[in-house]
């Protein structure tokens, strides 16, 4: 008995890690994705009320993270949804039209209810960004909790483009556990980094993104 309780614990602590890879592994409404083929509709407008922040980062040591003050919102239709953080894959992990992009941001929303909406914007190399110079700059050089940095505000807005029309599925997390009914909108129209930006970034953080997963016959909508 004195072996078997001991197994009893470990199967307890085990079970639910299996079921989590599970999900990624047999879930049907897994992100991200190579959109392809979409609906046309007349979609709401995004609305977005993105305020200045104080600048707050973290470097989990496979990204770098923004910390925002949830004052931040984007409101989709009805529903409003506060922005909590942004991150950052290389390359990005959605595609479109099989065209893969060096980077995307993920701006990270809850509303009230709990539901998480995720809004991705896609990079292409070009011109440099000056917000995301900033960015580079502030890089904390270890591993750890969030810091602020002093006397540095931020404003997300400087990371979107012109053009807000964009494509929207359900999706998942896109790491362990990927729990799905997360609405995914992504935004049509990239933005720009240079080159030396993409270079600096990678010098801090290796590739980050997870492959294109399969569609399942999910309905891509695109706003017209």
């Amino acid at each position: 008995m004195r072996l078997f309780k001991p197994l009893l614990l470990l199967l307890a602590v085990l079970a639910p890690l299996s079921s989590q890879a599970n999900t990624c592994d047999s879930g049907r409404l897994q992100s991200p994705i190579n959109i392809a083929s979409t609906q046309k509709q007349k979609l709401p407008a995004l609305e977005f009320n993105y305020l200045s922040s104080p600048l707050v980062l973290a470097n989990d040591g496979h990204t770098l993270r923004v910390r925002l003050n949830k004052r931040s919102q984007l409101k989709l239709g009805k529903q409003i949804y506060s922005l909590s953080q942004v991150h950052f894959h290389t390359p990005a992990g959605d595609q479109i039209a099989d065209e893969i992009f060096p980077m995307g941001a993920h701006f990270l929303h809850k509303n009230s209810n709990g539901k998480l909406l995720a809004l991705v914007v896609l990079f292409r190399l070009g011109n440099s960004n000056k917000t995301f110079d900033t960015l580079l700059s502030n890089i904390p050089k270890q591993v750890g909790p969030n810091q602020a940095i002093k006397n540095i505000s931020i404003n997300v807005n400087d990371l979107l483009p012109v053009t807000k029309g964009y494509y929207r599925y359900m999706g998942s997390l896109t790491s362990t556990p990927c729990t799905e009914g997360v609405e995914w909108v992504i935004l049509k129209e990239p933005i720009t980094i240079s080159t030396e930006q993409l270079t600096t970034y990678k010098k801090s953080f290796s590739a980050n993104a997870r492959a294109p997963q399969p569609i399942n016959q999910r309905p891509i909508l695109e706003s017209m």
